[in-house]
């Protein structure tokens, strides 16, 4: 097999095509000893979000509230710029540009962000990241993020911080499930 670029892997001998996932962002390992302050982490961007993208979140998730289908309903009744990108959809970004970026060998320990401004359909988002501190702790990497969404006019509407766990380059390795770090 190899990975063609639209996700569609290829069996050389029969040249038989078979749908596939294309494999997300897990290029290579991230290390601990390779982290600075400051460094930015790899961004996710999404969109322009149609009314479908919306909905079918909505649906996979059993969300039905109109706001989110309903374009007279939201900006009629309740007064909304648009149809309303769910909160549970933006956390989903958030955490993939996390977990993508910290590797099959990191962990997600905690992630914390709010909601403070509405996105609407059309909007095309980018989850973004930047270390602010890192530490060792029982010999593995403690990389403490702040993290956002902002769409594509800049407008930052989930603003966050988060707690990536990595491993050291010839080190032990992370334990799975991490132990909670607390607080």
């Amino acid at each position: 097999f190899f990975q063609a670029e639209d996700g569609i892997r290829d069996v050389a001998v029969t040249g038989v095509q078979t749908c596939a996932l294309p494999i997300l962002g897990y290029t290579t390992q991230r290390y601990f000893d390779d982290v600075k302050v400051g460094d930015e982490l790899t961004p996710v961007t999404k969109g322009p979000m149609s009314p479908a993208h919306i909905m079918r979140w909505s649906a996979s998730t059993e969300n039905w509230h109109r706001i989110h289908y309903d374009y007279p309903f939201t900006t009629g009744h309740d007064k909304n710029p648009g149809l309303l990108i769910n909160g549970s959809w933006k956390q989903h970004v958030l955490a993939q540009m996390l977990d993508e970026w910290a590797g099959l060998e990191g962990w997600v320990a905690k992630i914390g962000f709010q909601y403070r401004a509405m996105n609407i359909e059309w909007e095309t988002l980018t989850a973004w990241g930047r270390v602010t501190r890192v530490y060792e702790k029982d010999g593995l990497g403690v990389v403490e993020c702040e993290t956002g969404i902002r769409n594509d006019k800049g407008l930052e509407s989930t603003p966050g911080s988060a707690v990536v766990i990595l491993p050291k380059r010839g080190g032990k390795a992370v334990p799975y499930p991490y132990p909670s770090i607390g607080g």
